[in-house]
């Protein structure tokens, strides 16, 4: 992540900050609905591979996005390996999924022993809510007293985001000591993985779609978060017209016209749905030549761009794991 300021040091701090948990103001979403990757996996009625990579590689795709074909389909086959957990020739239902869940596990817990490590680098029990609002906000305090009685946008961007991450970690703070063990920092960073953050998610999700801030979600805000309309008056788009009907039949259970509290978990957090299950049922349908259910190595490997592809990204830096390949 890049985050411009106008200050050069408030722009170093930034930086410096950027692992955080906070997003750039203009992101229209703290979280994503989807644990297994950023994008979605239909864009405009049209599967996106790239969800695809990142299910199934997790923080390993952005490797991948940049390699050659030869080497994809190379550092795809040794990854095949490690899913065939009974080394009996053939990744199943069940080892795939394995893999998947491994994948975003692995994702979640780098990132928060990196972001334990930047907020607590003694390594003690517990990291308090100041120390940490000093590390990714303190630039705020000095930046208050250059201000006028009018800040900038962007400056009340990042205090309204600071509101928001003091109730997530009041949240994630079950004894209340406005300190965070690792497990507790854990779902202060990734409240999706954990039960008893739903609701603050929800809260978040209505936030941010919520444009005229009743407490509930139009049809009009719902679209409006995944698609911009033209300024000049074009037809609406097919998938929109079917995301329009979705709102209608299936998230406005009440029929009222809006999605409230309960509607928007429903929508976000579906109860009984395993995302992992769900993409890796998704990639053998994709992959399984002989419809036998499973998938052999030259099977994956014919499919190697559905599950790792080879395409130029501007993701930035890749990074490696030279002990994996």
């Amino acid at each position: 992540m890049k985050i411009m300021f106008a200050l050069a040091m408030s722009i170093c701090l930034l930086i410096n900050y950027a692992v955080s948990a906070i997003p750039k103001p203009d992101e229209k979403r703290v979280l994503d609905h989807d644990p297994l990757s950023h994008v979605q996996h239909y864009q405009n009625d049209e599967h996106n591979k790239q969800y695809d990579h990142e299910a199934f590689l997790g923080e390993d795709a952005k490797t991948f996005d940049q390699l050659e074909a030869d080497e994809s389909r190379r550092r795809l086959g040794l990854i095949v390996d490690k899913i065939d957990g009974n080394q009996d020739g053939f990744v199943n239902l069940s080892e795939l999924k394995a893999w998947i869940q491994y994948t975003q596990r692995r994702y979640i817990d780098d990132d928060v022993n990196r972001q334990w490590k930047t907020h607590n680098p003694n390594n003690t029990e517990k990291v308090h809510w100041d120390t940490y609002r000093k590390n990714v906000y303190g630039f705020l305090d000095e930046l208050a007293s250059q201000e006028t009685d009018h800040p900038s946008d962007e400056h009340f961007s990042y205090r309204e985001m600071m509101k928001r991450d003091r109730r997530r970690w009041s949240i994630a703070d079950r004894d209340g000591d406005d300190e965070l063990t690792r497990e507790e920092f854990t779902d202060f960073l990734h409240p999706e993985e954990s039960s008893h953050m739903r609701d603050v998610v929800v809260m978040e999700t209505i936030e941010d779609i919520d444009k005229d801030s009743d407490g509930k979600v139009s049809v009009e805000e719902y679209i409006g978060d995944m698609y911009r309309q033209p300024e000049h008056d074009e037809e609406e788009p097919d998938w929109v017209k079917h995301e329009r009907e979705t709102f209608s039949n299936f998230r406005d259970k009440n029929k009222d016209g809006f999605m409230d509290d309960q509607e928007v978990k429903d929508w976000i957090t579906p109860a009984d749905f395993d995302h992992a299950e769900a993409e890796a049922r998704h990639l053998i349908y994709e992959a399984d030549s002989d419809a036998d259910e499973k998938l052999t190595k030259d099977e994956i490997i014919e499919k190697y761009d559905l599950f790792v592809g080879s395409q130029a990204t501007d993701f930035g830096e890749a990074l490696t794991r030279h002990d994996e390949f």
